[in-house]
């Protein structure tokens, strides 16, 4: 793949394009299978609710990966996010009613750095709730 963004066309403040992913019990049985994590508190409510969630709860993982999509379809080449990191500030709720759980995604250019790299710092909200903190990649541009 090639890198579709310049370093010479981005500024402190460039807004890459906002996604929303859409999440439901599905999804989550797809992703353990992928994954491997087969925790109940991210399948089973009543488990859940046992130990203190409201809910089921999307994998950590998975929605750091979800959120890590902007920046890659943005730049255009998963490569060239050369780091990348999160903190969990609350898990995104996924109710089994047929509509599941949204996650928003929004992300902006915060630093030029030196050798053609910039950082870019994400925003990832679900059902009003910022889910993940500290979210920032270094992007290498062309």
């Amino acid at each position: 793949m090639t890198v579709a963004v310049r370093f010479d066309e981005v500024q402190v403040g460039t807004e890459l394009p906002a996604r929303s992913f859409p999440v439901t019990r599905a999804t989550l049985v797809q992703y353990a299978g992928a994954s491997g994590d087969f925790n109940p508190i991210h399948w089973n409510e009543k488990f859940a609710r046992e130990v203190g969630l409201p809910d089921v709860i999307a994998h950590g993982m998975f929605t750091m990966a979800e959120a890590a999509r902007v920046v890659t379809d943005w730049v255009g080449d998963p490569a060239a996010v050369v780091e990348y990191g999160v903190r969990f500030t609350k898990p995104v709720i996924v109710p089994n009613d047929g509509v599941g759980a949204t996650i928003e995604v929004s992300g902006k250019v915060a630093a030029l750095l030196d050798g053609n790299r910039v950082r870019v710092d994400l925003v990832a909200t679900s059902d009003g709730q910022k889910v993940l903190g500290m979210s920032r990649a270094v992007v290498q541009l062309s």
